[in-house]
């Protein structure tokens, strides 16, 4: 367990990364998690039938449709939901809920951390080791705000249910981001279905979807945590086209697509963990997420000669926990995979 190390500034600079730093036009892509270049057709032609409406302020019709829809998908209450600009506006909006002390399981997306050390916060590092598996015991008893990935970026650990529930304690409330979670087959370790009072589950559709520039995502919790985050939001934080893509990639149709994409993803990382082992490249497993974690001797060179080539992967020395040897890459088709294969052995 650790406070961070560093100048203020310094460790804020680096929570701040994000993979969209790394990619740029001309690149092959390894280092966005997200799957394609843009929505698939049946997305891209609701959303288009819905740019007819935009004249006019996102309607409160709107917004509970896509509540009820969200609700129906996994089995909650509408109350329960809260549609977001994006997982990473309930990231912003957790301040609100004014934790006298947060802890932060790492290796993991750092978002939240920013967000939580920006409103001064009092923050604590629980770092996991490898194999980075989940230990409910390392976290303080006096953290009355906990926040866990699941399954984790950019480790691709998938922990347990149960181990994750073992976090709840009187008084505490455990956040648990599940932005990656519909690429899991059959979402197994999901806690999104549990209506618990003390679990607040954050969910994005900007991954599967290919939806980043929209910002598309929601929550699930007691009404009374729901209320405490949006305390102070402003109007309309919700976009007419959010609302619509909410409410679509919620549809029964859509959830049986995610999960094939799931099954597909899947496929590619076995195929990619598989072809990097065979020359010689240290991938952490098992890995449930659509993403793999990496570790190359000088990975900060070799990341540095890769980008030379047209190749952008996601530095990892801005997790808590990892160092520069770290590297992460988004599952992509196997042909991209041998793509990056074939660069890796001509530069190592």
């Amino acid at each position: 367990m650790e406070s961070g190390s560093g100048t203020v500034l310094d460790t804020l600079t680096r929570l701040r990364h994000h993979g969209d730093a790394e990619a740029a036009p001309g690149l092959v892509d390894f280092a966005v998690n997200v799957q394609g270049a843009g929505p698939p057709e049946w997305l891209r032609r609701r959303l288009a039938d819905a740019l007819g409406g935009l004249g006019r302020y996102p309607a409160a019709a709107a917004d509970r449709r896509a509540r009820e829809q969200v609700a129906v998908r996994h089995g909650r209450d509408p109350g329960d939901v809260l549609p977001l600009a994006g997982g990473a506006e309930g990231f912003a909006m957790l301040p609100r809920l004014e934790p006298r002390e947060a802890a932060l399981i790492h290796p993991s997306f750092t978002e939240p951390e920013l967000a939580l050390r920006e409103a001064g916060v009092p923050v604590t590092h629980v770092t996991l080791d490898a194999p980075y598996r989940l230990d409910p015991s390392a976290v303080p008893e006096s953290a009355d705000l906990v926040v866990i990935g699941n399954p984790t970026n950019p480790t691709s650990v998938l922990h347990p249910a149960a181990d994750v529930l073992a976090l709840r304690r009187p008084g505490r409330l455990l956040v648990v981001d599940e932005a990656f979670m519909d690429a899991v087959p059959g979402e197994t370790e999901s806690v999104a279905g549990h209506a618990l009072p003390d679990v607040l589950v954050l969910r994005s559709l900007t991954k599967t979807w290919a939806l980043a520039g929209l910002r598309c995502g929601y929550a699930l919790g007691h009404p009374d945590v729901l209320a405490r985050l949006t305390h102070g939001r402003a109007h309309w934080p919700v976009g007419s086209l959010q609302l619509e893509a909410i409410t679509a990639c919620s549809g029964p149709a859509a959830v049986a697509e995610a999960a094939a994409r799931a099954r597909a993803v899947a496929a590619d990382r076995d195929v990619a963990t598989a072809l990097l082992r065979e020359v010689g490249i240290d991938v952490h497993t098992p890995a449930a997420a659509p993403f793999l974690l990496l570790r190359v001797p000088d990975g900060a060179d070799v990341r540095q000669r890769l980008r030379a080539r047209g190749i952008a992967v996601r530095r990892c020395d801005t997790f808590p926990g990892l160092g520069p040897d770290f590297l992460r890459i988004a599952v992509r088709p196997r042909e991209m995979t041998e793509h990056l294969i074939a660069t890796l052995k001509e530069i190592l």
